[in-house]
Order: structure tokens, then C-alpha cells, then sequence
């Protein structure tokens, strides 16, 4: 299986009021032509600039459709064949993660990566031939480290994760939506915005408080020339990380304190993660430190597309976050992982479909064949339609039929569960007086040897010699006796 590297590419945002009304200097600088980043240190201006070079670069001029027909069209491209594929946007708080995920409706060049993936997923469906798609959405939150569903009854629930040796790591008791459109999606993806973890710092009056991800399932169906189906299933997670923050700059106390540590523990524990899969020698990948690392560790390392944008601020006051996010993305870069298609899924949803409706037309043909179905359109067609009263059509007659087969169907599985039922209770039944008869029979056995211990005592004067570590009896004037034989389950 071929190995692929995390793509990583880093987008610098404009100067924000904030930034300006500090008199704020730009120390980033961009080579879009060559993917090259440089970032300049205010307090040594006598030094040349850390260069970083990544997949691509895109500064203040640029637009997100740019970013995504040249770097996250391949990756969504590859989920509607079969890949699992995940983009995640990280970067300081305030430096752009949730406008280049979400973004803006107007103007549409500045439309976000998420609903230009939608935009994407159901092109691909409208154009595709022979080819049927189930496709279905969903939307959670991980704040303070408690895992929540932002499109379910009570979003405020804590979900649990959970492992299987086939799909991996998920989470127990998330909702699944089916999605037909553009639309949908949008909607969807506007009440979980709504419902999400935000507030006010200085650094950004509508900052995240918890990372999001958004995920795309899509199950394919199709069928080759030679009339045998294949069924490919592919997952993209669309992820807004919360941003990392310091205190002394974003001014939190009480709870956006609280919720600026449990971010920076997870950021932390994804920095950890990045490294250790880096680091060859490690054996051990910290996957479990943080429930985001946990949902993220088929992307990091695993059998997924992989993509990072790293969203910069360009202000010289942000200088050790700018380079602290640059460090981590350049380590990000270097992760190796083995995508695949995921064929012929196991719990696929379509495929449950599609026998249910091949189980049904089962059922019409049956019917059909028995000539029932003509008989009945031949004796209700009227010779006159003006003077003979409409009669219903067959179809209502083939549904009773199709129910009549499933109470038949029904009676049938109680019958058997009778059945089982009155066996089990006759084998318990047949087990207790087998336990009774071995309990009298041990009973008996205890009695005869106290009896003969008894009488040999009186025998011998009060002195015995009396083997009772099995059936074998010792008289010292008859020698060795036989005593009698228990069955081998008493022993």
C-alpha cells in the first residue's frame, strides 16, 4: 500500500482592526510560486527570516476557492471514489480557521471550504452513471473535552467514544442525517452552528470554544458490465479547531479561562501526536491523550487523505504564536499515511437497501407469475367506463398479499420461538432432576460408608484403617474391598 504525506499549506489572513489600531508591523511574507513562508523576527531585524517551505502558501490577496480548487479538490475528489479523507484548519485564536472553513456567502470567491465540499459531493453524484449514493451527514463539538452532538434532541448530552476493530473510533449514540442537496447540508450545517460553543475574548469577540467536526458519509453503489454490484464507502471530516490562546493576550477568566486550557491540552496532545508519528522510533502513539486525537487518529497516520491549513496572523505582536504554528505545521507535513478505498463495507446501509428492495420484488414476481395480478386487472376492467362504477386498483390486493406473506412469516418465527422455548424449559427441568437424583444418590453413598465405618469401629475396638479418598474400602481382616461405583459426573 502506498504511502502519502499530510498535505500542509499555510494562508496568512489581512491585518485585523485590533492589529491595526496597535500599529501593528507584517513580519510574515509569502512565495506562493515556490510554497515558501517567511516569517521575520521583530526584536532581531539584523537577521535573515525563518523560511518554511509546505505544499502551498497563500497570503492576504487570496481567496478560499483558490485554496480549495488547488489543494482540496483532489482530497473530496478522492471521497467520492471511496477514500476516507479529513481537512482541518489550525492556527492561533482569531487567525482565520472558521472563515476559511465556513466562510462567506457573499462575495462567492470567499465561500468556505465546507460548503464547497457540499457543492462538490453532490456534483459528483448528478454526474455519475449506473452509480447510486447514500449520503448522510453529521455534526459534533468537543468542548471542554466532552463530546456533544450538534444536531441532536439535547445538545448539551455528553457522548461517549467508542472502538471497533472494523470502523475504528466513534462516537456511541451521534446522529446520522440522509441528505439529498446542497441545501440540506447547508441547513444542517447551520443549525449545528448555531448550536456551538462560542464567546468573547479581546482577541476575537466570536472565538470557538470547542474544536468542531463536520462529516460526510458517503456509501456507492455500483454495478460492472458484467452485472456485479460493488459497494465503496468514503468519509470526509471537515474540522474547525479552536484556536490556541494566552491568557495575558486574550484577557479570559472564570469559565474562558477553563475552556482555554482543556483547548490548549488538546492542541498540546495533537502536538504530541504529530511528533511521536514523526519520530520513527517512537513505539507508542498518543492517540488516547485527548478525545480530539482520538477521533483524528485515522487522519493522523492512518488510512486517510489528510490535509492541514495552517491560518497565520501576519502582526509582529503575534510573532512566537505565528512561528509556533509554522513549527507545528512543518512537523505536520512530514506524517506518512496509507490511504485506501474502502470496499465492500460490511454494515453499509445501502447494501440493506438494496436487498430489501430486491426482497420485495421478490415478492411481487411471485405474485405476478401466478397469474393473480391479470386475472384481477381482466376481471376489474369495465366494458363501459360511463356506466360502470371505478373500482380500486391491484395494487392495494398485492399489498394485503405482501402483508398476508408477512403475518404467515410471523406466525411462523413465534412457532419456532415456542418451540425453542419449550425445549429449553424441559432440558432445565430435565437438569434439576438430574441434580436431585445425584444429590440422593451422594446422600446414600455418605450414609452406607458412615454405616460401615460405623460397624468396623465397633469391629476393630475403636481403631479403623478406612481409605476415603475413593471408592476403594480397606478391612484389616478381609483386606481390600471394592465399595460401590459412582457414576463419573459424581466424582
Amino acid at each position: 500500500m502506498a504511502s502519502e504525506s499530510v498535505k500542509v499549506v499555510v494562508r496568512c489572513r489581512p491585518m485585523n482592526q485590533r492589529e491595526r489600531e496597535l500599529n501593528c508591523q507584517a513580519v510574515v511574507t509569502v512565495d506562493c510560486a515556490r510554497g515558501q513562508c517567511f516569517i521575520q523576527n521583530p526584536g532581531a531585524a539584523d537577521e535573515p527570516p525563518k523560511q518554511f517551505t509546505f505544499d502551498g502558501a497563500y497570503y492576504m490577496d487570496h481567496v478560499t476557492e483558490q485554496i480549495y480548487n488547488e489543494i482540496a479538490y483532489p482530497l473530496v475528489e478522492g471521497v467520492t471514489e471511496g477514500y476516507n479523507g479529513t481537512i482541518f484548519a489550525y492556527g492561533q485564536t482569531g487567525s482565520g480557521k472558521s472563515f476559511t472553513m465556513q466562510g462567506l456567502p457573499d462575495p462567492p470567491s470567499q465561500r468556505g471550504i465546507i460548503p464547497r465540499a457540499f457543492e462538490h459531493v453532490f456534483e459528483s453524484v448528478q454526474c455519475a452513471e449506473n452509480t447510486k449514493f447514500l449520503v448522510r451527514a453529521s455534526y459534533l463539538e468537543i468542548y471542554n473535552e466532552d463530546v456533544r452532538d450538534l444536531l441532536g434532541p439535547d445538545t448539551k448530552q455528553k457522548l461517549e467514544l467508542k472502538e471497533h476493530p472494523e470502523k475504528g473510533v466513534y462516537v456511541k449514540g451521534l446522529s446520522l442525517h440522509t441528505v439529498h442537496s446542497v441545501a440540506q447540508c447547508e441547513r444542517i450545517m447551520e443549525t449545528g452552528w448555531k448550536n456551538r460553543s462560542v464567546g468573547y475574548t479581546l482577541m476575537n469577540k466570536d472565538s470557538s470554544r470547542s474544536h468542531s467536526i463536520f462529516t460526510i458519509s458517503i456509501e456507492i453503489y455500483t454495478v460492472d458490465e458484467r452485472g456485479k454490484d460493488h459497494l465503496r464507502a468514503g468519509k470526509l471530516n471537515l474540522v474547525d479547531l479552536a484556536g490556541s490562546e494566552r491568557q495575558s493576550k486574550t484577557g479570559a477568566t472564570g469559565e474562558r479561562l477553563k475552556e482555554a486550557t482543556k483547548i490548549n491540552l488538546s492542541l498540546s496532545a495533537l502536538g504530541n501526536v504529530i511528533s511521536a508519528l514523526v519520530d520513527g522510533r517512537c513505539k507508542h502513539i498518543p492517540y488516547r491523550d485527548s478525545k480530539l486525537t482520538r477521533l483524528l487518529q485515522d487522519s493522523l497516520g492512518g488510512n486517510t487523505k489528510t490535509l492541514m491549513v495552517a491560518c497565520l496572523s501576519p502582526a509582529d505582536n503575534n510573532y512566537d504564536e505565528t512561528l509556533s504554528t509554522l513549527r507545528y505545521a512543518n512537523r505536520a507535513k512530514n506524517i506518512k499515511n496509507k490511504p485506501r478505498i474502502n470496499e465492500d463495507p460490511k454494515d453499509a446501509l445501502l447494501r440493506e437497501y438494496q436487498e430489501e428492495i430486491k426482497r420485495l420484488k421478490a415478492i411481487l414476481a411471485q405474485h405476478m407469475s401466478h397469474g393473480s395480478l391479470a386475472a384481477m386487472l381482466s376481471s376489474q376492467a369495465p366494458p363501459k367506463p360511463v356506466q360502470v362504477e371505478e373500482k380500486p386498483l391491484p395494487t392495494p390486493v398485492i399489498q394485503q398479499d405482501t402483508e398476508a406473506e408477512k403475518q404467515l412469516i410471523r406466525e411462523e418465527y413465534e412457532e419456532r420461538l415456542a418451540r425453542l422455548k419449550a425445549d429449553y424449559e424441559a432440558e432445565q427441568e430435565s437438569r434439576a432432576r438430574l441434580e436431585e437424583d445425584i444429590t440422593a444418590m451422594r446422600n446414600s453413598y455418605d450414609m452406607k460408608l458412615s454405616t460401615l465405618e460405623e460397624n468396623l469401629r465397633k469391629e476393630t475396638g475403636g481403631h479403623t484403617a478406612l481409605h476415603t479418598a475413593g471408592p476403594t474400602l480397606f478391612n484389616p481382616h478381609t483386606g481390600p474391598q471394592v465399595g460401590p461405583q459412582l457414576p463419573s459426573f459424581c466424582r
